[in-house]
């Protein structure tokens, strides 16, 4: 290595380098800012995550969302042993917050169990629609589990998205069903492991998370799967591991894009998820999503937008000395 003519500079030891991948589930520490990589990568995740979601819709058809599911966490936990092999993933389970690695671990499966449920009675593009309202959840979880302060304007925001899920929704209407509050409690379920996953962040490193992700996710889906197995044919268990292998790439390629920009330019980006599920719902299952969907996706989206540039406004501005 060259020396510069700053001679004097103390040399401090640099951090040991990471030794396995990225996590596929939280943001890499290391940031470097390329925001143009970072929306590449967020609209390429988006096509993995739409392609999951409307393959789960298919699949909805015939097998129970539990099954679907398991499917999906088994195949989940095999690319994670394959990634960091047996003796790595035993140490990724040296957790210092192992309560809290359950509950986050919870919040994702029930999250998962949810959505798929939802994908039995809603239009894949409505399901995933109401889903991106979980950022709103998580500023209203924030104030009581994380003490943070919302201002006036981000709660106004909040207001409006579930206006968009109303929207999307239309109570009263012929087009209501009482089970179509699944997406929306499959978003409360994810924004709790959101929270969790702030927690967690500090005291144990992404594999960590990952792993206990997987194999709580793992270990609830195989006690109860056996409650609605169905025995599924070829063709099934290949989309079963499609859908596993789909969401988990395209959540690691989530995770990427936050090392090249911040949140509060990627979450605008993310929104196109709903467009490719509309694209890929259209090519697969010839699903068309209304008016309505349209409308309420632009204005859960709108208020995500604002929230997310009042976040990094409230995190920028200087502290009182």
């Amino acid at each position: 290595m060259t020396i510069g003519s700053r001679t004097a500079k103390k040399q401090t030891p640099r951090p040991t380098p990471r030794k396995i991948p990225a996590a596929m589930g939280q943001p890499a520490t290391g940031h470097q800012e390329r925001p143009g990589r970072g929306i590449l990568l967020v609209l390429l995740s988006t096509l993995f995550l739409a392609s999951s979601d409307v393959a789960a819709k298919h699949l909805s058809a015939s097998l129970p969302a539990l099954q679907i599911a398991w499917m999906r966490y088994a195949t989940f936990t095999l690319i994670m042993i394959s990634a960091f092999g047996a003796t790595r993933g035993a140490l990724t389970l040296r957790s210092r917050r192992p309560g809290l690695q359950l509950l986050r671990g919870l919040g994702m499966v029930g999250s998962a169990i949810l959505f798929i449920s939802s994908l039995g009675i809603l239009p894949v593009a409505d399901a995933t629609a109401i889903s991106f309202i979980s950022p709103i959840l998580v500023t209203g979880l924030s104030v009581p589990l994380l003490g943070e302060r919302v201002g006036p304007r981000a709660w106004a925001a909040a207001f409006l998205g579930f206006a968009g899920v109303l929207v999307v929704l239309r109570p009263g209407q012929g087009a209501f069903q009482l089970g179509a509050v699944l997406p929306v409690l499959a978003a409360l379920c994810w924004a709790c492991a959101l929270v969790a996953t702030r927690r967690v962040a500090a005291d144990d490193s992404a594999q960590t998370t990952m792993t206990y992700s997987a194999l709580v996710g793992l270990v609830i889906l195989t006690l109860l799967v056996p409650l609605v197995w169905t025995p599924p044919g070829a063709a099934q268990v290949l989309t079963g591991a499609f859908i596993g292998f789909a969401s988990t790439t395209g959540h690691w390629l989530v995770a990427q894009a936050y090392r090249f920009a911040d949140a509060s330019r990627l979450a605008p980006i993310s929104f196109a998820q709903i467009a490719a599920v509309s694209v890929v719902a259209y090519l697969v299952l010839g699903a068309v999503p209304d008016v309505w969907t349209w409308a309420g996706a632009g204005i859960i989206a709108g208020s995500a937008v604002v929230m997310a540039r009042e976040g990094r406004r409230a995190t920028s501005r200087p502290t009182a000395s």
